[in-house]
Formats: structure tokens, sequence, C-alpha cells
């Protein structure tokens, strides 16, 4: 099993703004590359169907979601799908530039004889489809932690100006 943790600090006006953008993840595939598809049934909790792109094929998942705009947190777990377990969270809190975004998971795709060659894949396909969202809904984000995979990305390691904090 492995977890991955992703800290980044976006140029939003407020972290709630943030999450409401964020929350919305039919957005996702207009934004990052590697994410397909994803539906969402409304309800509680939310149940969202993914298609992710992975390696030479598409990654499927089915995943229940609570979705607190309370606490500005999504806590989410597979119900269905590719993973042997897959579940996580986002949390969202204030930043000197707007908000900082606190994404984590843990996965298993339940073949331990691969692991070492499927983690590190399944690690760099999340990530950068994490900072792609990002990206696209506020332009100017900042990796402040696990940003360890995306070492070929230039623009996720950019400071979020307060300038430009408003987010789109």
């Amino acid at each position: 099993m492995r977890s991955i943790q992703l800290r980044v600090e976006v140029a939003a006006a407020d972290p709630a703004a943030a999450f409401g953008l964020v929350a919305d993840f039919t957005r996702f595939p207009d934004l990052a590359e590697d994410v397909h598809a994803v539906e969402t049934t409304p309800g509680t909790p939310r149940m969202s169907d993914w298609e992710v792109n992975f390696r030479r094929g598409i990654m499927r998942w089915t995943e229940q979601e609570a979705v607190d705009h309370e606490q500005l947190r999504i806590d989410f777990e597979q119900t269905d799908g590719d993973f042997e377990e897959f579940r996580g969270s986002w949390q969202f809190a204030a930043a000197p530039a707007g908000a900082e975004v606190h994404f984590e998971v843990t996965y298993d795709f339940g073949i331990e004889s691969l692991a070492g060659i499927m983690d590190p894949i399944a690690e760099r396909v999340i990530k950068r489809a994490i900072c792609s969202v990002l990206t696209g809904l506020f332009t100017d984000i900042a990796v402040r932690e696990g940003g360890e995979a995306l070492d070929d990305l230039a623009q996720p390691v950019e400071a979020p100006t307060a300038s430009r904090a408003g987010g789109q």
C-alpha cells in the first residue's frame, strides 16, 4: 500500500471559493490531460465514476465522497474499480496568497510483485492530474510538499502572488 501527499498553495479569493471550484470533479477532464472522464451522482454520499489514463490503458473506479462545505473537506473511498484499495481526502485552508490545498491518497493495486513498477507511475499520474486541475482553475500555484514526482514541470513551483489572487 502506498500513501502520497500533495500540498499546494493556490491564488484564490478565499479557501471556500477554492473548495467550491475543486469540488466540481466533472470539470477535471477539461483541466487535466490524464483525466479521461468523471461523472458524479449527487447525494449523501456523492458518488463519482472515474476514468484516468494509466500507462497504455485506462484505470476505472467508482468512489463515494463525503463533501463537507463547512470544514472545506472531501473524503473519498473507492467502492468498485481497478484498485484493490483507494481512499483519501482534499482539505482546504487559508494561506498567504489565497488557499492551501492538501491532497492525500492511499492506494494499493493488489499486485505486490508489480508494486515497485506501478506505484511510482500512479503517483506521478495522480500528482500531475492534481497540479493540472489546480493550474487550470487558479493559474498561479506553488507546490509546497510532495513535488518530487513532478520535477519536470516548471509551472507548479511558481509562487502564487497576492496581486493575482482571486481564482477564475
